[in-house]
């Protein structure tokens, strides 16, 4: 069986394979596709791995041998599921394989905000502290966690385990489906959901209007779900003190990007996700659910 993954580059980087998905059949693994070539890509393969890739419906059709669609990643919105459902095509994801990942990330930025590691560090380098005349030098103020409050929108694997460690951290938590009110005007607003028709963009400047005086906002779910004009005046304006963001609406970003050179801005590349535990999770399962569906299984199945 002829077995292609369209982009898995970013998933096995210079230290995992695919070991388990080339025991199965004739593996073919290219680390990016261009939308134009995916269907000569593909040919008579009956399965095919994406990463960010879409699969649309002309896609399947162009391809009648196809019969599995395997993401690598638990979102499969590039992926016409309707379409998918109707040729009788099989979709699986990759359930819950960056929970830990994503939530240790989101407290790296909100704890680069609150301690600026990196400006410390920076500063030491550049002998600031062996020219000081005391025993500490702090190069801007440090916030303490405890006892303050963050307000988590999107509340399923990775935003409970955010609470749970804000909890850790003497954070009070306030869930935005249970009070919405006190998640917006919490000190931290950490985002956590998917992107959908209703709520792109809906972080914007009337969103910004509700929140705390000199909050901190974190974006670790998706670009979309801000509005970036709007961030970039909340943030120049001094509305909100900090914002940690790893995602943009479009990515990469161009050079240039507005929300660039903004220095209460931490933006990290679309990392959050890509600890090397949970990149091994994706090739094992990915390799899993093709199995359980050559058995005839439904491990995974979002088509049905």
């Amino acid at each position: 069986m002829r077995i292609v993954i369209l982009d898995g580059g970013t998933i096995t980087q210079n230290d995992l394979s695919w070991a388990s998905l080339e025991k199965m059949g004739q593996l073919e693994v290219h680390s990016r596709t261009p939308q134009e070539q995916i269907t000569a890509t593909i040919g008579d393969a009956p399965a095919v791995f994406l990463s960010k890739c879409r699969m649309t419906a002309e896609v399947m059709d162009a391809c009648p041998g196809l019969k599995f669609i395997g993401t690598l990643a638990t979102g499969y919105d590039n992926v016409d599921i309707d379409a998918a459902r109707k040729r009788g095509i099989a979709v699986c994801n990759i359930p819950a394989y960056s929970t830990d990942a994503v939530a240790q990330h989101t407290f790296a930025l909100l704890l680069e905000i609150t301690n600026q590691v990196g400006l410390h560090n920076q500063a030491v380098q550049d002998g600031e502290w062996s020219r000081s005349a005391d025993f500490c030098m702090m190069k801007s103020p440090i916030l303490q966690l405890a006892g303050r409050s963050i307000g988590i929108i999107g509340y399923g694997n990775i935003g409970r385990r955010v609470g749970a460690i804000a909890e850790a951290f003497g954070m009070q938590v306030f869930v935005y489906s249970r009070n919405p009110e006190e998640a917006v005007t919490a000190d931290v607003v950490t985002l956590h959901c998917p992107v959908t028709a209703e709520n792109r963009g809906f972080v914007n400047r009337q969103f910004f209007s509700r929140m705390k005086d000199g909050a901190i906002l974190l974006n670790t779910a998706r670009g979309a779900l801000i509005s970036e004009p709007d961030l970039a005046e909340a943030l120049c304006s001094g509305k909100l003190a900090a914002a940690g963001v790893d995602v943009l609406n479009g990515e990469p970003p161009a050079p240039g990007h507005p929300l660039f050179g903004i220095p209460n801005l931490f933006i990290t590349p679309h990392i959050a996700w890509a600890s090397r535990e949970a990149r091994s999770t994706i090739c094992e399962v990915s390799a899993q659910n093709l199995k359980s569906f050559l058995e005839g299984g439904r491990l995974n199945r979002v088509d049905l």
